[in-house]
C-alpha cells in the first residue's frame, strides 16, 4: 500500500474560496479537480495493484467530512469519484484493468436502474436516461444502474446490474439548475443501444453483499464492503461537515453581532450560548454513532465476515440519521442569527442549502431507512429490491 494522502487545512481553505466560483459554474472548478489530483485521493480506496493507496475503507470518511468544512458540493463529488473507485475494484479483473488505466479515474454513478438492458452475444445491449449524474462535466467512465433481461418478455428472467461505459457512450443533458449543491453538476445522460461487454457488469446482489468479483481478486477487507453502507456513510460526511462549520460560524458571530434593538451583543444572551452548546453537543453525538456504525461494519469485514443484512440496515438508519439531524442542527443556527445570515456572502445560507439537497437523497429517506432497520431487527420479510 502507498502512503495515504493528506488532505490539508490549507486545501480545505481553497475550496472555501473557490465556493462561489463552483455555484456560479455549476461544477467544480478545474483548479479543484487539478489540485485534488495532485493530493492523490481520488487513488485513496484504488487497489494496490493499479497504483491505488488500497486503504482502509474508513479512510474515505474524516477526509471528505473536513472538506466540507470549505464547500458540501466539493466534498461530495470528490467523495464520489475516490468511492467511484473503490466501486470500479469490485467489478471483474479486465473491466479494472482497462478503466484504471485513465488516470485518474473520474465517474459519476447514477444507480437508479432507470435504463433497460436485453442481453446479447457477448454482453447486454444497453438504454435508458439517468438523473443525478455528479461529477459528470468532468468524467472520464460512467457505472450505471440497470435492469436486465436474460429472455425478452419473461419478468422473472429481469436482473439489476451495473454497468461500466466509457464516457463517450453517453450524451450529456443539461438540466441541473439547483438551489443547492448546485457544484455537484449532477446533469442527466442518455444512453442509447449502447454494448457493454461481460466483463463490465456486475450484478447488484453481489454488489449489495459485499461479494462482488473484486472481493476475491484482492486481498484486502475494503473491498469486502457492502456498497449501501458504504455509500450511505460516505454521503452522509457533507452534511456532518456542513453542520460542524455552521457551528463554527456561529460561535464566530457570537463575539461579533449587536443586537440593535436590545443594546447587547448576542455572546451576552444565555439563550444563544445554549443553542451553541446544544448543536456541540448533538455533533458529539452523531460523531460517535458513527464510530460505532463504522467500527462494527470493518471488525466484521476484516474477521472475513458477512455483514448481515440486519446490521446494513443499522447502518443506512445511522447515515440517514446524521443528515437529518446535522439537518436540524443546521437549521436551528440558522435561525438564531437574524435575517443578515441570508446575504449570499454569507456561508451559512448556502450550507443550509446544501444540506437540505442532501437530505433529499434516496438513501437517506428517514421513513424508509427506520422502516427497513425495524423490519430487519424482527427477522421480518423486506422488499427483494430494498437499498441495503
Amino acid at each position: 500500500m502507498h502512503e495515504v494522502p493528506e488532505i490539508t487545512d490549507d486545501f480545505v481553505a481553497r475550496l472555501a474560496e473557490r465556493a462561489d466560483e463552483a455555484e456560479r459554474q455549476r461544477r467544480l472548478p478545474a483548479d479543484t479537480v487539478a489540485e485534488a489530483t495532485t493530493t492523490g485521493f481520488f487513488d485513496l480506496l484504488a487497489p494496490a495493484r493499479y497504483g491505488g493507496t488500497q486503504a482502509p475503507f474508513p479512510a474515505i470518511l474524516d477526509p471528505v467530512r473536513r472538506m466540507a468544512h470549505g464547500c458540501a458540493s466539493s466534498a461530495w463529488t470528490l467523495g464520489f469519484y475516490a468511492l467511484h473507485n473503490w466501486m470500479l475494484a469490485l467489478f471483474s479483473e479486465q473491466a479494472q484493468a482497462e478503466a484504471f488505466a485513465t488516470r485518474p479515474f473520474l465517474a459519476p454513478a447514477p444507480l437508479a436502474p432507470t435504463g433497460r438492458g436485453t442481453d446479447c452475444d457477448g454482453g447486454i445491449r444497453l438504454s435508458g436516461r439517468w438523473s443525478w449524474a455528479t461529477g459528470v462535466m468532468d468524467g472520464n467512465w460512467i457505472m450505471v444502474g440497470a435492469l436486465c433481461e436474460r429472455v425478452a418478455g419473461d419478468p422473472a428472467s429481469i436482473y439489476p446490474v451495473l454497468a461500466l461505459l466509457p464516457i463517450g457512450d453517453v450524451r450529456i443533458e443539461d438540466v441541473w439548475h439547483t438551489d443547492g449543491m448546485r457544484a455537484t453538476g449532477s446533469n442527466d445522460v442518455v444512453i442509447e443501444d449502447a454494448f457493454v461487454p461481460a466483463h463490465r457488469l456486475v450484478e447488484v446482489v453481489d454488489i449489495y453483499g459485499g461479494t462482488a468479483p473484486g472481493a476475491d481478486l484482492h486481498d484486502a477487507a475494503t473491498y469486502r464492503w457492502p456498497m449501501v453502507p458504504a455509500l450511505a456513510l460516505l454521503a452522509a460526511m457533507p452534511a456532518l461537515g456542513s453542520a460542524e462549520r455552521a457551528a463554527a460560524i456561529f460561535a464566530e458571530r457570537l463575539s461579533q453581532r449587536f443586537l440593535a434593538y436590545e443594546g447587547v451583543m448576542q455572546k451576552d444572551k444565555p439563550a444563544a450560548s445554549i443553542r451553541l452548546g446544544e448543536a456541540l453537543v448533538r455533533l458529539r453525538a452523531l460523531r460517535a454513532l458513527l464510530d460505532d456504525t463504522v467500527g462494527r461494519i470493518e471488525t466484521a469485514v476484516a474477521a472475513g465476515e458477512s455483514v448481515t443484512r440486519a446490521e446494513r440496515g443499522q447502518a443506512r438508519l445511522a447515515a440517514a440519521h446524521i443528515v437529518h439531524e446535522s439537518r436540524a442542527v443546521v437549521t436551528d443556527l440558522l435561525g438564531a442569527s437574524g435575517a443578515s445570515a441570508h446575504f449570499l456572502n454569507n456561508p451559512l445560507q448556502r450550507i443550509k442549502r446544501d444540506v437540505d439537497v442532501i437530505c433529499g437523497h434516496v438513501v437517506f429517506d428517514y421513513d424508509t431507512s427506520r422502516e427497513l432497520a425495524g423490519a430487519l431487527s424482527i427477522g421480518a420479510k423486506i422488499p427483494r429490491t430494498a437499498m441495503v
